[in-house]
């Protein structure tokens, strides 16, 4: 039954009590099916149901969100898993719909980032989704429906706490949204600008190649970043986020951030990393936890001592020209920024861990400068003109 308002546990920390959500007009668009959402995963949820829905309209696709303290730590579309993916997102052994591939692509690019997320998707949880989610650590789920054998699955994640929330797909806020900070109320007008290919018309570069998958990459760039806590930087390829740099005061930060995590997604797909094995009874997080660090340049004898424990034979390491081997194999990555780059330094970055495009509003007073980099590179780059800040 819907209500108007939810008492919840506590707020932002455990000390923040009475907690609550509600609304001043009408009844709550969501209900908890099972399990007790908590503050910060409600708002993870809202922001990851915007994000998913408009990305479900933009390009047609079944679409997921993985979210963490209000960004996503990975984003992706119903694109048909290659092979080695499906071997580093271990999915290898799940049956894989179109909406379970869109969470397997989320959860997968920055798995640890993903440890202990709540999952945003935009179609009716169907069983293979729901199996999917039950095997990783998760807090819980946000979609417009749920298949019995599904909700039945997922009650019983986590002893039977694990939040399950349904939202009602036709849902439109208030056009003015209000938020109080320190006693005072902030308001502005719903950020209801929807991202679409008109934004991709105008390219200031010498190369200016776009395909449809292209196109569809830029517009998963651009949606992600409406969502993601500014400053922010997203890089994609093949329908999904492989790299999110939020909430960084700098630009170039948020793209050295993102690019790192690009970098280790594309070498866990390298055939050594691929071929580790682990012992047996290694809990998943753990195994994630060892990939990461045996892929770092430098570890403390404690990290040397944990990821060496979790394997059945010690592998040698990658050199630093073994790994940039590998990524220079990388290409035709597309790379989104919220705000114009005011320096090149972003593009240097970047073209280090593949960018061949890039969408970005422009209107700095160094465009010129920007421009000149991306056609050093060999880059083609789009200006949206729509600045996508999110507080």
């Amino acid at each position: 039954m819907a209500s108007q308002e939810m008492a919840l546990r506590y707020g932002c920390n455990p000390h923040q009590s009475p907690s609550r959500i509600f609304m001043k007009q009408g009844e709550l668009p969501i209900k908890v099916l099972n399990g007790s959402p908590g503050y910060i995963n409600l708002l993870d949820a809202l922001n990851g149901w915007q994000l998913v829905s408009e990305l479900r309209i933009a390009t047609g696709l079944p679409s997921a969100a993985s979210f963490k303290h209000v960004s996503p730590a990975g984003v992706g579309v119903g694109v048909e898993l290659s092979d080695v993916l499906k071997k580093a997102y271990f999915v290898d052994d799940c049956e894989l719909t179109p909406l379970a591939t869109a969470y397997a692509r989320a959860r997968g690019a920055d798995r640890m980032s993903s440890f202990g997320d709540f999952a945003i998707v935009s179609d009716i949880v169907d069983v293979p989704t729901a199996q999917l989610l039950k095997r990783e650590v998760s807090d819980g789920v946000l979609a417009p429906g749920y298949e019995p054998e599904a909700l039945a699955i997922l009650s019983k994640k986590k002893d039977g706490k694990y939040a399950v929330v349904q939202i009602d797909p036709v849902y439109t806020p208030a056009l003015l949204e209000t938020r109080d900070v320190f006693g005072i109320t902030f308001e502005q007008r719903h950020n209801d600008l929807l991202i679409n290919n008109a934004m991709l018309e105008t390219v200031v570069t010498q190369k200016k190649d776009l395909s449809d998958s292209v196109r569809r990459d830029l517009l998963v760039a651009l949606i992600t970043l409406k969502y993601t806590q500014s400053n922010s930087v997203c890089f994609v390829k093949d329908g999904q986020v492989i790299g999110v740099g939020a909430g960084q005061q700098s630009r170039v930060h948020c793209t050295r951030l993102a690019a790192s995590k690009v970098d280790k997604w594309f070498l866990r797909q390298h055939p050594t990393t691929l071929s580790l094995a682990f012992k047996e009874g290694i809990k998943r997080p753990d195994r994630d936890n060892a990939i990461d660090q045996f892929l770092e340049d430098d570890l403390t004898p404690a990290e040397e001592v944990f990821w060496k424990t979790a394997f059945t034979t010690v592998p040698k390491r990658f050199t630093r020209e073994e790994k940039r081997a590998w990524l220079d194999t990388l290409t035709g990555v597309s790379l989104g920024s919220d705000a114009f780059f005011p320096f090149r330094d972003s593009i240097d970055r970047a073209v280090r861990s593949g960018v061949s495009y890039v969408v970005q509003p422009g209107n700095s007073l160094r465009d010129d400068v920007v421009i000149e980099a991306c056609n050093e590179y060999a880059m083609t780059m789009f200006f949206c003109k729509v600045r996508l800040f999110h507080h």
